[in-house]
């Protein structure tokens, strides 16, 4: 105990993130209404990260009585791979695909989130199935597991490091459609200024988790887990997802 306390002292006379002394790091991204910045930046942590699965993970923490830090930061794919990498992180909210099954140990789910294929409201862009859009432009957010699931399928898709500028390419004619959350695809396209979007082909809904670097100690990741199942049970996640 000394000797933790000793290198806190030390840490914070140097300046030094103490982001590594937490139990738990959990990292995230601005994917509104599931995790944001309260000041709609691409840096904040703790309080100042806000939305469903943020509010749900600080219950659960809180009901498992294991300390966690929330950081937000960007892009998706920076706290992707720290997560990969490093001890003591997770990453949320992320999806569960078969392809990332096994790089992870996971709690959830936490929320759901609908994949869909979005035109300007006044398109006359009509899809019979997900094989007609190979025809049109799409854009999507690189490394997302929704712009992976149609590339997998072999359909070519224009990404970019944010969302936001996919909703600039669908209003300027660049792109046809849009791959993305129909819940947080329209928040970005509300604060871009565009409230008219169709969605012309629903194609998934995905459960959202916390995905746990693999040395995350099995009995910490119950813990968590339980406190989750229990709170879901007690009506708790519903009255949290209420809220926005």
């Amino acid at each position: 105990m000394f000797l933790l306390r000793f290198v806190t002292i030390l840490a914070l006379a140097c300046g030094l993130s103490l982001a590594r002394a937490e139990p738990l790091v959990l990292l995230t991204e601005n994917l509104p209404p599931f995790n944001m910045s309260v000041a709609g930046t691409n840096y904040a942590r703790d309080d100042g990260v806000t939305g469903i699965s943020s509010d749900i993970l600080r219950a659960v923490c809180e009901r498992a009585q294991v300390q966690c830090q929330q950081i937000l930061r960007f892009p998706w794919q920076r706290v992707y791979q720290q997560t990969l990498d490093d001890a003591g992180y997770g990453l949320f909210s992320t999806a569960r695909t078969a392809e990332r099954e096994g790089l992870f140990k996971w709690v959830g789910p936490i929320a759901r989130n609908e994949w869909v294929l979005f035109s300007k409201g006044d398109s006359s862009i009509q899809l019979n199935s997900l094989d007609d859009a190979r025809r049109y432009r799409i854009g999507g957010y690189k490394g997302d597991a929704k712009t992976q699931f149609l590339l997998d399928r072999g359909l070519e898709v224009q990404t970019a490091l944010r969302d936001s500028e996919n909703v600039k390419k669908l209003e300027r004619g660049q792109i046809d459609l849009w791959v993305t959350s129909n819940q947080a695809g329209r928040f970005v396209a509300r604060q871009e200024g565009l409230e008219n979007l169709k969605v012309v082909q629903n194609l998934h809904t995905a459960d959202l988790y916390l995905a746990l670097n693999l040395q995350t100690p099995d009995e910490l990741v119950q813990k968590l887990q339980s406190a989750l199942d229990s709170l879901r049970a007690e009506g708790a996640l519903r009255s949290i997802e209420a809220r926005y």
